[in-house]
């Protein structure tokens, strides 16, 4: 079945918040005293519609961790089905529709649309929008986490990818019998120059393009998660452009329970 598609434009006003804050470095959920509250922010995008590159500046804004007491953990996340107009997305994959697909359905909307920017899997809005974006950034921030830790990551001579993930106690306290865990990997920066479509002769900027989102496996309720988790790269990957993030989620696209990102480095 086909899926409609609705562009939204709305203008990127950055507010004032987001202007007094200089850049930080990527960390996870366990990093003492200073710790801010890790934030899920899933921007779908794509280079095909004249509407996003407001919404990937937008996400490139809130990766430099502008926002007071918050760990911003976002995902750019390139959908297909703009792809039939002129320009073929190079980040794209029908997985990414699909994943959105099934946030509109969960969210109750009639159709999905670019761009959608979603917070820890619990409030939807057009990713260009900082007024909505400022006011689920708050929301979320009252909401306790479950902490992550990502360690131990590297890349071997083979393209694999090397990480231990470990997670605390899903208590009682969460609400959640059972969540899923997900590792993904995905560029810190990519550049295209579009020579077809609504964006043609524009050179678009994007940040944690998402590469791979893989289930590494359940969480139950009073259990724990560690494991060591090893994912193929893409052949010449530039390992200095990679991230690592992690994330825990209630089935079916719910609720975001906890996330950590972490640099890949060469060892």
């Amino acid at each position: 079945m086909k899926i409609p598609v609705v562009s939204v434009i709305v203008m990127l006003s950055v507010g004032a918040w987001m202007l007094a804050f200089a850049p930080q470095r990527l960390h996870g959920a366990d990093s003492g005293t200073n710790a801010r509250t890790p934030l899920l922010v899933e921007l779908f995008t794509s280079e095909g519609c004249s509407s996003c590159p407001p919404a990937d500046k937008f996400l490139q804004t809130l990766d430099a961790q502008p926002v007071p007491r918050a760990d911003m953990i976002v995902l750019s996340e390139h959908v297909d089905y703009w792809n039939h107009i002129g320009w073929k997305d190079p980040y794209s994959a029908s997985f990414y529709s699909q994943r959105q697909s099934a946030y509109a359905k969960r969210f109750g909307l009639d159709s999905v649309y670019t761009p959608q920017m979603v917070v820890d899997g619990t409030s939807e809005f057009v990713g260009s929008n900082s007024s909505q974006a400022d006011k689920a950034f708050q929301r979320a921030l009252r909401v306790p986490k479950l902490p992550l830790h990502l360690s131990s990551i590297s890349a071997d001579a083979s393209n694999t990818l090397h990480a231990h993930l470990e997670t605390e106690t899903l208590d009682s306290s969460f609400g959640s019998r059972e969540a899923d865990v997900y590792v993904a990997v995905a560029l810190n920066r990519a550049e295209s120059q579009v020579s077809a479509g609504e964006n043609s002769g524009h050179r678009l900027a994007h940040v944690a393009v998402v590469k791979s989102l893989t289930k590494i496996g359940p969480l139950k309720q009073g259990q724990v998660l560690a494991q060591d988790v090893q994912l193929k790269l893409e052949p010449g990957s530039d390992l200095r452009n990679l991230r690592l993030i992690a994330f825990v989620q209630e089935p079916r696209q719910g609720r975001v329970l906890g996330a950590a990102s972490m640099p890949v480095s060469a060892q």
